[in-house]
């Protein structure tokens, strides 16, 4: 919880507020976005405690929370969420405020004159009053309005305020007037006057107006700009955004009825990850891997065209070259493969070395190093390790054990070891000793890098949902049609609520490891003796040949070790059968479950969009371009 900072009895009115001190402190301010508004009172209250005006002190702080706050916008009746949150702690929430604070909000918006701050005022008067008032949504909407729609602005939190106006109209529905569409009629206009250096804020206001129903009137349009800027971007070598806006294009053109130009536009999407592999083999150091990644997820884009549009523009036909291409860059890249090794450390170096390796980097090289503060499971080594830890220590190995499970259920058994046994990987001793000792590897890394780190790129970095989502929609990983559920897991996850992020992620890592092994040719599904095919669960997936083919035997292992082995975590078979309760997904099995995910997410993300860039380039929320 947040601290209490001044007295519970302390009474302030409309009376308190100096609307001239109030916008002197605006005016002093580094910008004008909430952060930097917040950052104004802070300074202010800090330095008034000291003083003689405890009340004045009372109102800085009571504005520096109400700043502080993350706009959630997709939650319309808690649009509020603490800027950060740690194991004991947290920053300012819209229930912490007492109903004499959002009353004194309600009096003074109307002595407001700086739009996000009155937006902002206006907006938790709505939500937290105990008797609402109209007036103070519509303030609200009309004052987000006003915050400029040019990109600049947008990625501070200009998208957050727009698509809470939006939001906010569409609930009061009447109520709000015509200002739907007028917020429709600007939202057009910008739209219509970007640019292709304007980056990605067509696509934005694009995105905008779909997910309200706007813009429908000139969907032929919004299409055929959309594709414009892809042409522009992808003729720059700017193949990142060009297939965003063909993708986009794309949709557009399905709302406009022209079910033979969407079609066109998912080729132009495909083929630009089909340039880029081509233009990553043709280099003085090229990355057959790199590229053999581009061509799968090019396959999985015309995949989605359905067989009934295929004929006209010969996709089954460019599948098929595709699939040759795929495997040529697949054999070349065995040649590519290293491995990386780090020297073994105490608990304390590890966490410091952990911290050190993602402070003061920007977001996108933070979470890089984030998701890359352990090397990969080896497998292999792990087997040698555990034979010879079976053959030191042989009178342990004499008996057999059995595994329970929380809830007190005999999960697995082994027997134990004979003297003539011959010890290898397929052995069950060998095989239990390997997840044992997987688990306490987790358990170190999630204790000495993971939760460490994560309070350090909360403290560092503002990342929000829509930046995962920016990361997601660029992994050749992620299945098509799953991003945003991949990017609100991720998300959830980030921020502290691994109930939400294992809930939403698990089942999505089946589809996943089922979506990639259907592509490879595996037969996923079984057929019974009255005709039904049934698609199987993850545990028998990762026992077919394929998944080693398409996984690698690390990855693999790391899948079933945390899924759906009994001897692991088992969390998707916990969780699918309701024996998932919140204690565990909050354990250490949870977390590096999470973290395991956000691995395979953000390095195809990465190694797709930044071969040859040793340092990443710089990067904004929403442009991981």
């Amino acid at each position: 919880m947040v601290n209490e900072r001044y007295p519970a009895d302390m009474t302030i009115d409309k009376s308190d507020f100096d609307k001239e001190d109030c916008q002197r402190i605006l005016d002093d301010s580094a910008g004008d976005e909430y952060t930097s508004i917040y950052d104004a009172f802070s300074k202010a209250t800090r330095k008034s405690l000291d003083g003689d005006n405890p009340k004045q002190t009372k109102i800085y702080w009571l504005l520096s929370d109400a700043c502080s706050m993350m706009l959630s916008p997709d939650n319309k009746n808690d649009p509020f969420k603490p800027f950060s949150v740690f194991h004991d702690r947290r920053s300012a929430i819209a229930d912490d405020f007492s109903e004499e604070d959002i009353y004194f909000f309600s009096k003074i918006i109307s002595e407001v004159t700086n739009i996000r701050l009155k937006a902002r005022l206006a907006d938790l008067a709505w939500v937290k009053a105990s008797k609402r008032d109209l007036n103070n949504a519509l303030t609200a909407i009309d004052s987000y309005r006003q915050i400029p729609l040019d990109t600049e602005t947008w990625v501070r939190d200009g998208r957050e305020c727009w698509y809470r106006a939006v939001s906010l109209a569409a609930m009061l529905r009447g109520g709000a007037g015509n200002r739907i569409q007028e917020m429709e009629r600007d939202i057009q206009q910008a739209f219509d006057s970007s640019k292709e250096f304007d980056g990605y804020l067509a696509l934005w206001l694009a995105d905008l107006m779909a997910n309200f129903g706007l813009g429908k009137i000139n969907a032929s349009d919004i299409a055929g700009k959309l594709e414009s800027l892809a042409q522009i971007f992808e003729s720059d070598g700017d193949l990142h955004r060009a297939r965003d806006y063909f993708d986009n294009s794309s949709k557009w053109h399905v709302s406009a009825g022209d079910k033979f130009k969407s079609v066109e536009m998912t080729v132009c999407h495909a083929e630009s990850f089909v340039k880029e592999a081509i233009a990553l083999t043709a280099t003085e150091q090229p990355s057959n891997m790199i590229a053999a990644s581009f061509y799968e997820k090019a396959i999985q884009i015309l995949r989605m065209i359905p067989k009934a549009d295929r004929s006209a523009l010969k996709i089954d036909e460019r599948i098929a070259e595709l699939h040759k291409l795929l495997n040529e860059a697949g054999q070349l890249s065995l040649n590519e493969m290293g491995l990386i090794t780090s020297e073994e450390m105490d608990i304390t170096q590890m966490v410091e070395a952990a911290k050190s390796a993602v402070s003061e980097k920007t977001p996108i090289d933070a979470l890089k190093a984030f998701v890359n503060l352990s090397q990969s499971i080896r497998i292999s080594e792990m087997q040698d390790s555990a034979i010879k830890q079976l053959k030191q220590h042989p009178l342990s190995s004499l008996f057999g054990g059995t595994y329970m499970s929380r809830d007190g259920r005999v999960i697995a058994k082994t027997n134990g070891i004979n003297f003539d046994d011959t010890l290898d990987g397929n052995h069950p001793n060998v095989q239990a000793t390997v997840m044992q000792n997987h688990g306490i590897h987790l358990t170190l890394i999630v204790q000495g890098k993971v939760l460490p780190v994560l309070e350090i790129l909360h403290l560092e970095h503002r990342i929000r949902e829509v930046d995962f989502l920016s990361i997601v929609k660029q992994s050749p990983i992620v299945p098509p049609g799953r991003e945003i559920l991949f990017a609100k897991g991720l998300y959830s996850g980030y921020d502290g609520d691994y109930v939400t992020a294992l809930h939403l992620l698990i089942p999505q890592i089946e589809h996943l490891v089922r979506y990639h092994l259907k592509n490879a040719g595996a037969k996923t599904s079984t057929l019974d003796s009255c005709g039904i095919e049934n698609e199987n669960g993850l545990s028998t997936l990762v026992g077919l040949p394929e998944m080693k083919t398409v996984f690698g035997e690390d990855i693999t292992f790391e899948i079933k070790a945390l899924f759906c082995d009994p001897l692991g975590a088992n969390l998707r078979n916990e969780l699918a059968h309701g024996l998932v309760d919140h204690n565990a997904c909050n354990s250490l099995h949870g977390v590096y479950a999470w973290w395991f995910t956000s691995k395979l997410v953000f390095n195809t993300f990465w190694n797709a969009g930044r071969q040859g860039s040793e340092e990443g380039g710089s990067w904004a929320p929403e442009d991981t371009n």
